[in-house]
């Protein structure tokens, strides 16, 4: 039997991974460890462990790695801490990471030096910022790769990751996107208590690269929120360096008949409210994800997905507030088309299964080592570009 263990951090990459521990949960081959840590054991976040432990999954382990002081390296520190306890004690066969979180990094140093198999989910993707320099640090320290389509699956290769460690699943969070567990709208509504006929949603996280700013660009975006006459269910930000002042800029939206305001929303009730949403506003990746496959017409704020791959009719404004009001302005006469963004067809789940269910799988070797005729390739494909290899 193959041990298998997940970390997770945070509301969103829960909602990525779940569909890949739940089938694997099925198979009686493989024991699934989840190990919880991050934002699911903080209170003011809405302490999502709850929705964890609501899907009934058999080994939960937590250990907390919040810190005073709310900086990234302390995170690290004390999560590599944390869960390099945990894996001693599981001695698993593989380690599963997503994105570009903290925790995620955190998962791929535990694994990768205590010889333990690291894969590493939806690597190969752009995003700008600190998120961008994590991601492809976890790349570069896992042995495996499920990436959501072939444009990430190159930029690995082009890394010099080799061709047979990389596996295209599509966004296992598209799985449940189009699943027969979304609730129906009027349900969501009752469970949140939304009384709104129509309603936007905000989703604007702190970037960490810019913190000396987020306050004064949390403090535009709620200002333009406020003279504008759209209903919103505001959700919390990540809990990343600068969430703080977000949520400060929110209390000023506190006690407004047109903002509902919460911590977390469970994930299928959060897709359930954006696939019936008027639009999506903020700088969250729900916008550059999810959003387009409901064809929601989207506001995209600030540098945070400026390099994601967008396959969609996205408003990108600056954090200036006239900006962001003139964008609030024209919404409404905005209609988005469902995309065929390219991020799967929802059977990531199956897909994953069927890699680790091959033996071949399983003789990965834990030593790693560049694919030296990719790097040749890169190089000409470079060269040919810019005309300096002529006709080669």
């Amino acid at each position: 039997m193959k041990k298998i263990v997940f970390l997770t951090g945070t509301r969103a990459d829960f909602g990525k991974i779940k569909s890949l521990i739940s089938i694997l949960e099925q198979q009686p081959e493989f024991e699934v460890f989840v190990a919880v840590t991050g934002m699911h054991l903080q209170e003011e976040y809405g302490y999502t462990l709850l929705e964890i432990q609501r899907c009934g999954y058999k080994n939960i382990h937590t250990f907390h790695n919040h810190t005073h002081e709310t900086t990234m390296d302390l995170t690290l520190a004390k999560t590599i801490e944390g869960l390099s306890s945990y894996v001693k004690k599981v001695e698993p066969h593989l380690i599963l990471v997503h994105g570009d979180r903290v925790e995620t990094l955190a998962g791929a140093i535990v694994g990768s030096l205590n010889n333990i198999l690291v894969a590493h989910i939806e690597g190969g993707e752009i995003s700008g910022t600190v998120d961008e320099l994590i991601r492809h640090s976890v790349s570069k320290l896992s042995h495996i790769h499920f990436v959501s389509n072939a444009e990430a699956a190159k930029r690995l290769q082009q890394m010099g990751e080799v061709n047979e460690s990389i596996f295209t699943i599509g966004s296992p969070d598209i799985d449940i996107m189009f699943s027969d567990e979304l609730p129906d709208l009027a349900v969501a509504k009752e469970y949140y208590q939304l009384f709104f006929e129509t309603y936007a949603i905000v989703m604007f996280h702190p970037v960490t690269t810019e913190i000396k700013e987020m306050e004064h660009y949390a403090n535009n975006f709620v200002n333009a929120l406020l003279v504008d006459n759209h209903n919103y269910v505001v959700v919390f930000p990540n809990n990343d360096l600068g969430s703080k002042t977000v949520l400060k800029a929110y209390k000023r939206l506190v006690g407004n008949p047109r903002f509902r305001i919460f911590p977390s929303l469970r994930f299928e009730y959060f897709l359930a409210l954006l696939k019936n949403c008027q639009f999506i506003i903020g700088n969250s990746s729900a916008g550059i994800r999810e959003a387009p496959y409901y064809g929601i017409p989207i506001i995209n704020i600030g540098t945070r997905q400026q390099n994601r791959a967008i396959h969609a009719d996205i408003i990108n404004v600056d954090y200036n507030e006239k900006s962001i009001s003139e964008a609030l302005r024209t919404i409404d006469s905005h209609r988005a088309v469902q995309t065929d963004a390219d991020f799967g067809q929802g059977n990531s789940a199956e897909l994953f299964l069927e890699c680790l269910q091959k033996e071949e799988f399983w003789q990965m070797n834990h030593q790693k080592a560049l694919n030296p005729e990719r790097e040749v390739l890169v190089l000409v494909e470079y060269y040919c570009q810019f005309g300096i290899l002529g006709n080669f």
